[in-house]
């Protein structure tokens, strides 16, 4: 079995910070998002990786390299413009061969990984099977239709007027059965070859379509709301440790990882929190939910619930809280003094906020 990752969108939800960095590669806990869906694809047994790329693929191909550190082995296929999952999986057909396989959206996170869900495809091999979970707004996913015996029956792609909540999560599996859908399929109306109208095609061809609703956790990290609550899961099950210096006027409480050469001085850490190799926290509080990259500093400052990419500051600012700030930025005083800020900043920015 192989499996198809996607990792060519353009990320606009998550602009200004994708204007220069592949969204697959914001980071959770201080480790991109791609990389928890590659672990999970290696923890199921699955060593052979075709990694779709589009305009971000030099930094794609320069953090995931050739697949060694997750134990398996990446071919990287690039995609033109991001013209639909069922694009993918036809510029794919090379690499998968008349192979089964699982496609994994690059920028999906599902708690407790995917091997369950692997092994039982493998056992029962159906055409494919795709999850579902309930979803307060269906209009922005693809939604599936199930019947009085929980078949699917039918599917759209982000449907003005959804027929259940039943979202489909980033993860599919596949036996070579999809080749002919994904040929068979025309551009919709959003100008993409939808996975969703391939698969009502297997549908309609009496193919056996099976999906399992999944009740764990799974968020896209497409948006800036839903890159802050899947940092917070994560943190939640970080394992504390004190590699870098904390002096003695410095508190630290609960779950806080300190990673080597970061330095804590004079300031309040409250878990969970991350607190990335090389930064320097002074004289600040840094509170539950946040993570700082590597390279920071934070300095006479509040900062919350939050993540501050690599190599930037935070210099006199009274509070930042549910922020999501860009590699080489800096933030620092300006006249004005509003109770809190909430941030989204593209890397390399200067802002200047009230302390």
């Amino acid at each position: 079995m192989k499996a198809l990752v996607l990792s060519g969108g353009a990320g606009t939800r998550l602009r200004p910070i994708t204007h220069t960095s592949a969204k697959q590669l914001v980071p959770v806990a201080n480790k991109p998002v791609l990389f928890y869906g590659l672990e999970a694809i290696a923890e199921a047994g699955i060593t052979e990786v075709g990694v779709i790329v589009g305009e971000t693929a030099a930094e794609i191909e320069e953090a995931v390299g050739d697949g060694s550190r997750f134990g398996v082995r990446v071919t990287y296929i690039p995609q033109e413009r991001p013209l639909g999952l069922a694009h993918a999986v036809r510029i794919a057909r090379d690499f998968l061969a008349d192979e089964d396989f699982v496609m994994y959206l690059g920028d999906n996170f599902i708690v407790g990984g995917i091997s369950g869900l692997v092994d039982a495809f493998r056992r029962e091999r159906p055409d494919a099977q795709i999850l579902l979970t309930r979803v307060a707004d269906p209009t922005a996913f693809g939604v599936a239709e199930l019947d009085g015996s929980g078949r699917v029956v039918g599917l759209e792609e982000k449907p003005e007027k959804p027929k259940s909540d039943l979202a489909l999560v980033g993860v599919y599996l596949f036996t070579p059965a999809v080749h002919a859908a994904v040929r068979a399929v025309r551009p919709s109306c959003r100008g993409e070859l939808e996975i969703t109208h391939a698969l009502q095609w297997l549908i309609d061809q009496r193919c056996d379509v099976r999906s399992t609703t999944i009740a764990g956790y799974w968020k896209d990290t497409g948006n800036v709301t839903d890159m802050l609550e899947v940092n917070r899961s994560v943190l939640e099950t970080v394992e504390p440790a004190e590699e870098g210096s904390v002096d003695g006027t410095s508190e630290i409480i609960g779950r806080v990882r300190v990673e080597r050469g970061a330095r804590i001085v004079g300031s309040r850490i409250v878990g969970p929190a991350v607190i990335g190799a090389g930064s320097l926290v002074r004289d600040s509080y840094v509170g539950p939910f946040t993570s700082v990259a590597d390279g920071c500093r934070i300095e006479d400052s509040e900062i919350e619930y939050s993540i501050v990419l690599r190599g930037a500051s935070i210099t006199g600012v009274r509070r930042v809280e549910a922020s999501l700030i860009g590699r080489d930025v800096e933030v620092t005083p300006a006249p004005r003094n509003p109770s809190s800020h909430r941030l989204v900043l593209g890397d390399h920015s200067k802002v200047q906020i009230s302390s």
